[in-house]
Formats: structure tokens, sequence, C-alpha cells
């Protein structure tokens, strides 16, 4: 459930090149303060990729609504064990 949940978010990821030592800046506009970086785009994907699983696990343990997107939902109570 999770790989699909982020995988569908990469879908709707932005790009645009920054004037920075990691030009490449991606973001995720659904989820809010979901960016990253890096030197070339295939790293800012993979730094986006984790910045939304760390984005996940704080939604999660504190309760944060987490937005359905194309259908794929995060279900918190499947998740309880997480926070404990």
């Amino acid at each position: 459930m999770l790989i699909e949940y982020i995988n569908e978010a990469m879908n709707f990821a932005k790009y645009e090149i920054i004037d920075d030592d990691e030009p490449y800046y991606g973001e995720i506009p659904i989820l809010k303060g979901v960016w990253a970086t890096g030197k070339t785009l295939e790293e800012c994907r993979r730094n986006l990729i984790e910045v939304i699983e760390g984005w996940l696990i704080v939604s999660i343990k504190t309760g944060i609504e987490i937005p359905i997107i194309q259908n794929k939902k995060i279900d918190v109570f499947d998740y309880e064990d997480i926070t404990a």
C-alpha cells in the first residue's frame, strides 16, 4: 500500500532547475512540505521518494491527514504499530 501511494504521488512531481549546488528541485504540491533537490534529476527523484517516506511516517505518527491520491489511500489504523 505504501509503495503504491508513493508511486502515485511521484506522478504529481513538479521539477525545475534552480541556481544552486544541487540544481534540480522537485516537489509534490499535493503533499505540503514535500520537496527535495539533487545534482541530477535522478538523484532529485530518489531524494523526493525518501522525503515522501519520511513525511508519511511523521504524518501517521502525529495524526496529520494524508490526502487521497488517485484512489490511493493510507489508512492510519493499519499502521498503529508504527506509532507505538
